[in-house]
């Protein structure tokens, strides 16, 4: 669901990114503040000047957000952990960081930074409710909610439920008590999943009493949390299985190399069908050109199979993803998982040696899953 969504700029390398469902929510904040919250509080106000300061405040709001989730990304980077993006949605933000923390104290501090973040927003914004004129309300309206939703946002996220920052900084602590990542995030991952119900149940009960947004809102949170709980726990417990084992593995080695000059058609019907490879190396003189994959033929019709050439269609070298035979499954994976690719090519001092595609990590996770190693 957050892969997608419109780029608005990079910052510190970071791409940022708004996803769809974010709309859905500022629409919301917006007009809850402009039809309820700013009205009852200030009835003098026109009516348009609830709604501009219902926007000013939902765009404070969301950049508050950002600045959150930008802390634990800047702290991250610091640590040598790569983050790919941060995406805001329908319920706050989150960063695609490449890797887990590699000690107890980097996933403290990374966990930290967060509600810190918050909690200076919440100093800031109250402090210019002190210092502005009582006489200018509209200042003061604006900087108090921001103060009070900054403050929230703190004291939530450090509710030790995993994957709020509170349950990274549960699972910190009993990952340096037991030295098991794997044992800590499980723990930490069921606190977060009964959280997680906790709210859906409240949200439910909240729509029974007549609050159905307020209600929707917090069921929605809970399914979230939950989800995501469950998920982070199999994907470290998937990077922990792979731990420890190389591409060499599981690489299929038997890559045979195609001439450039060979015809669609001819690739089809004597290399495809007859032996059954998804992809393959185009090489020319010893030298590699680039791979051709079943993607790269099902993008060209059909009717030019019989004048298309394989180096016309194919991926050139250049622009392939690669990985050396030493280099961790859990490597792999990342890259199979952020370049969005189906294969992947093992190369030694600029040989191609071997290729690995999903299909062959997805058989060597099953296999160890079944055996339990």
């Amino acid at each position: 669901m957050l892969r997608g969504g419109i780029p608005i700029g990079r910052v510190f390398g970071i791409s940022l990114r708004l996803n769809y469902t974010w709309f859905i929510v500022f629409a919301l904040v917006t007009w809850s503040l402009s039809t309820n919250y700013f009205p009852l509080a200030f009835p003098d106000w026109h009516w348009s000047t609830s709604l501009i300061a219902g926007i000013i405040t939902s765009l404070l709001f969301f950049g508050s957000v950002l600045a959150h989730e930008l802390m634990h990304s800047i702290v991250a980077q610091r640590l040598g952990i790569r983050v790919h993006s941060i995406t805001l949605f329908i319920l706050g933000g989150v960063s695609q960081m490449t890797e887990e923390p590699k000690r107890p104290i980097d996933e403290l501090r990374i966990a930290l930074a967060g509600p810190l973040t918050s909690l200076v927003f919440a100093g800031i914004f109250y402090a210019i409710l002190l210092w502005a004129d009582p006489r200018y309300d509209f200042v003061s309206a604006i900087t108090f909610w921001l103060s009070l939703i900054n403050l929230s946002l703190a004291v939530f996220n450090l509710i030790p439920g995993f994957p709020l920052d509170g349950g990274r900084v549960l699972r910190s602590i009993l990952w340096w008590r037991n030295q098991d990542l794997r044992r800590a995030t499980k723990i930490a991952s069921n606190i977060g999943r009964g959280v997680g119900y906790l709210f859906i149940f409240g949200g439910v009960f909240l729509i029974f009493q007549g609050l159905w947004l307020n209600g929707l809102i917090l069921a929605l949170i809970g399914w979230f949390l939950e989800n995501t709980a469950l998920g982070s726990y199999q994907q470290v417990a998937l990077l922990d299985m792979l731990h420890g084992h190389t591409a060499q593995e599981v690489m299929t080695r038997d890559c045979p190399p195609i001439d450039p000059e060979l015809t669609v058609d001819t690739l089809v019907n004597e290399h495809v069908l007859t032996i059954g490879r998804r992809c393959f190396p185009v090489t020319t003189d010893s030298r590699v050109l680039g791979l051709v994959t079943l993607h790269d033929i099902r993008a060209v019709p059909r009717t030019l199979w019989t004048t298309k050439k394989v180096s016309e269609v194919m991926t050139p070298f250049a622009n392939l993803k690669s990985v050396s035979p030493d280099d961790e499954l859990s490597t792999v994976l990342r890259v199979l998982t952020e370049e969005d690719i189906n294969q992947v090519l093992v190369v030694n001092n600029g040989d191609i040696v071997g290729i690995i595609g999903r299909d062959n990590l997805l058989s060597f996770i099953k296999l160890r899953g079944e055996l339990s190693v």
